[in-house]
Order: C-alpha cells, then structure tokens, then sequence
C-alpha cells in the first residue's frame, strides 16, 4: 500500500498543471556503424506549470527521448548492449569523454535503455537488477552462471549513500548524493558537487517483447533543479504509456 500511494503521488503531483507545448529537438546518434542523422518531429505537449515548460524542450535520439533544459546539446550512442541520449549544456567530445577513466561531471540528463538480448547487455542490467530489484535475483543468478562469475560480481544491496524515493517490483526512483557512488554515478556519469536524481524502470519479457531496462540521470544546475521532477514524471509517464 505505501509503494502504491507513492505512485499516486508522483503521478498526480502535477495535478493542477497545464498541457503546455515544447519545442522539438532531434539528436544524431553515434556508434558501431554510421552516424545516424537526428529525428524529426513536432513539438510535444508535457504536463506541467507554464512557467517551467517555458525552460524545457523535447529531445529524441533514435531509439531514447526525454525532456531536458532549453537550449542545451544532444548526441545519442547506440550499440549491441542498447542506446543512449545525453543532453548537456555544451556539445559532447565523445571520443574525450568516453575513453578511458574520463566521463561527464557537469550538469546532464541521460536516457539510457539497457537490451538483455545479448551478453553485455545482460551483464549490465544485472548490476542494477542486484542492487534494487530484489524480485529479478533469479535473472542475476542465470547471468551469473552463464559466464561463470564470481558470487562477488554482483551486489545484492542498494549503494549505502543512495536514497530511494520510491521502490516497487519494476520501479526504483532515487537520488545520489554529491561526490557519492550510486545508481547515479555509475559509468559514463561521475561523481560531482550535486546530486543526480533519476529513476530505473524494468520492462520484464512478455510475448513479442525482450526484456530491457531504461534509467533515467538527472543532474541539473541549482538554478535548473525544479526542472528534475517534471522531467522525471514525463519519462514514467511515456514509458507507461508504451508498456501497453
């Protein structure tokens, strides 16, 4: 019962807010084979207070969309483990940022989708299926045996400095701390001077659909941070709507 008044909560937290309309922006997307020119399409309406959609617009790679800060830059990633949208305040060096122990620091919204088709996708959705999922451990465990792994390449507990907001079977939202190891900092985003809010959704196999893992990162100015709900809710919102 208190996982779903939380629900309810974070979905009618907007319950007086105004269908506004967002601007459209589309993001080329790089990866293993060509780059893929950015998507067209229409501006988009998002439920909020008029005053915030005015900060907002609408950002879509091939394969991840979210709401982001007006006037920031965007390049999708795509691979064999899944795709990703990074928005950020300046255009991403990828190369930079992505080799070696470099990542992002500064302020970024990041959509990541996690396919469990093949290995290293599976892995990495294990990690988090681990941590705060603890229904999906008979998936973590078949991950386990099918490359041999050690019981100490998974970690069957939330990070100690993460708090989560809300946990249900197949929804985690939460918030890592400054300068802290969580679901937040994890990967290509790194620790910094401000929290990362975000959420993880899993989407279990069904009948003609793979399983797969979208997070949501959100890591916004002090200015900016009463944008993080309204971007967050319009991610669980959509990604509701295309699990029907």
């Amino acid at each position: 019962m208190r996982n779903r008044a939380a629900v309810l909560i974070l979905f009618t937290s907007g319950l007086f807010a105004q269908t506004v309309r967002v601007p459209f922006v589309g993001c080329a997307s790089d990866g293993q084979a060509e780059r893929r020119p950015a998507p067209r399409g229409a501006d988009e309406f998002v439920e909020t207070e008029s005053r915030l959609a005015k900060s907002l617009a609408y950002y879509r790679s091939e394969g991840n969309a979210a709401l982001g800060p007006l006037g920031w830059s965007c390049i999708g990633l795509y691979g064999s483990s899944g795709t990703d949208l990074y928005i950020t305040p300046d255009p991403l060096d990828v190369n930079q940022v992505f080799s070696g122990d470099h990542g992002i620091t500064g302020p970024v919204v990041q959509v990541e989708t996690i396919m469990t088709e093949n290995g290293s996708g599976r892995h990495d959705a294990a990690q988090i299926l681990a941590r705060v999922f603890p229904k999906q451990r008979a998936f973590v465990q078949s991950v386990r045996d099918l490359f041999d792994l050690p019981p100490t390449e998974f970690n069957f507990s939330p990070y100690p400095a993460d708090r989560l907001i809300l946990q249900t079977e197949n929804l985690v939202q939460f918030q890592t701390p400054p300068h802290a190891e969580g679901l937040g900092s994890m990967w290509r985003i790194k620790a910094s001077g401000d929290p990362i809010d975000g959420v993880a959704i899993w989407h279990g196999p069904a009948p003609h659909r793979l399983a797969t893992l979208a997070i949501l990162r959100v890591r916004l100015p002090p200015e900016q941070r009463d944008l993080a709900p309204v971007i967050i809710k319009d991610l669980l919102i959509r990604q509701s709507n295309n699990s029907r």
